[in-house]
């Protein structure tokens, strides 16, 4: 990306795909208990730190690359909102 022509577009279905993980991780812990919860979390952890370090090697910095790892692990929420 090139420093941006909408970058809030981006990062608002972010925070819908974050809200989103969030209630589905609530209802994981209470039909499945932690473990379970635990596990799905460890994974969008993972994906996250894994992105952020692509990015970083391909040279993003900063707030930057935070944003763009963040929008690539939780950007799915536009696709879940009106």
């Amino acid at each position: 990306m090139t420093g941006g022509s909408r970058p809030g577009t981006d990062v608002r279905g972010g925070h819908i795909g974050l809200v989103v993980t969030l209630i589905l991780l609530v209802g994981i812990a209470s039909s499945s208990g932690l473990r379970w919860t635990l596990i799905v979390a460890g994974c969008f952890i993972a994906w996250f730190v894994l992105t952020l370090a692509v990015i970083r090697i391909r040279g993003g910095r900063g707030r930057e690359a935070v944003r763009r790892a963040y929008v690539a692990t939780f950007g799915w929420g536009d696709y879940v909102s009106p």
